[in-house]
């Protein structure tokens, strides 16, 4: 059957065309053609062409001679759900204290599909090789938050994930196997942080550790990236996971008195609902 045999008889296909000529335009085609569009987007130029006059006519779009540009309002479109995060509010004075703490940047993220999404960011004063902001998003399966989230998903909805994950190598040291990525799933499960050194990125590293709801299901990840270079994995053991762990216990803190009997509302990434953790402790901050 089809993809678009396969859609649900509410599914409104023109929206469909429309989000992806918005999702079209990115860091690194911030300006597109007409013809551009229409390529990336499967549409005809006709049908391009009208989207685009549409969105300028709404304001997300606007004509730079022959080409287009989306505007500041598109903003507006994750702005509600942003401004509703609850836990992105909770966890900010959180990271910044950790940031000033460790001089290190730190983000928040939840899981969105098979991506993980930075829904709050702090940085340090270095720059990072990585251009990460509020809204970024990266495979899971390749970062440290990532892997925090997905160890603790149940075991089935785990593997459907490893099933269909793209297990492409983005540096020579990305986990391109299975079974492989499965044992280190396992392992972060037990130890209760992720370090994954240089797979995202080379001489880029990151730990990471999950933020669970008064439920005790992980609904997050706090991370601190570091560049290779200049902090080795034992000091990052050793420097960064204590004080990474002392912040997620802090904003698990607030997260239970903000939300109260609600429960883990607002907590999750949208589609995505917030999935039961292991009922392991918190393992203790490893001495110096």
């Amino acid at each position: 059957m089809s993809e678009a045999a396969a859609r649900a008889p509410h599914f409104v296909r023109s929206l469909e065309r429309g989000l992806a000529v918005i999702r079209a335009f990115d860091a690194d085609h911030p300006e597109l053609t007409l013809s551009e569009v229409a390529r990336t987007c499967g549409l005809t130029r006709a049908a391009a062409r009208r989207f685009l006059l549409t969105l300028a006519d709404l304001g997300y779009v606007r004509a730079d001679g022959r080409a287009y540009r989306l505007t500041p309002r598109v903003l507006e479109l994750g702005y509600s759900y942003l401004s509703s995060f609850s836990l992105a509010q909770i966890a900010e004075p959180h990271l910044e204290q950790l940031v000033e703490n460790t001089r290190e940047s730190s983000s928040l993220c939840v899981l969105d599909g098979d991506d993980v999404v930075y829904v709050a960011r702090v940085p340090a004063r270095r720059i990072m090789t990585a251009a990460i902001t509020v809204g970024t998003r990266f495979p899971a399966h390749v970062t440290s938050v990532g892997r925090v989230i997905l160890a603790h998903l149940p075991p089935e909805e785990t593997e459907v994930r490893l099933a269909r994950a793209a297990l492409t190598p983005l540096t020579a040291r990305t986990i391109v196997s299975a079974d492989l990525l499965r044992a280190e799933l396992d392992r972060v499960r037990r130890q209760g942080y992720a370090l994954v050194d240089q797979e995202l990125e080379e001489g880029l590293r990151s730990i990471a550790a999950p933020v669970r709801d008064r439920g005790g299901e992980v609904v997050a990840a706090v991370n601190i990236p570091v560049q290779a270079g200049r902090t080795s994995l034992a000091a990052v053991r050793r420097d960064l996971l204590p004080p990474l762990l002392e912040t997620v216990a802090g904003i698990e803190t607030d997260l239970r008195m903000f939300t109260g009997a609600t429960g883990p509302a607002r907590a999750s990434s949208p589609g995505t609902g917030t999935h039961r953790s292991s009922s392991s402790p918190r393992p203790p901050a490893p001495r110096p």
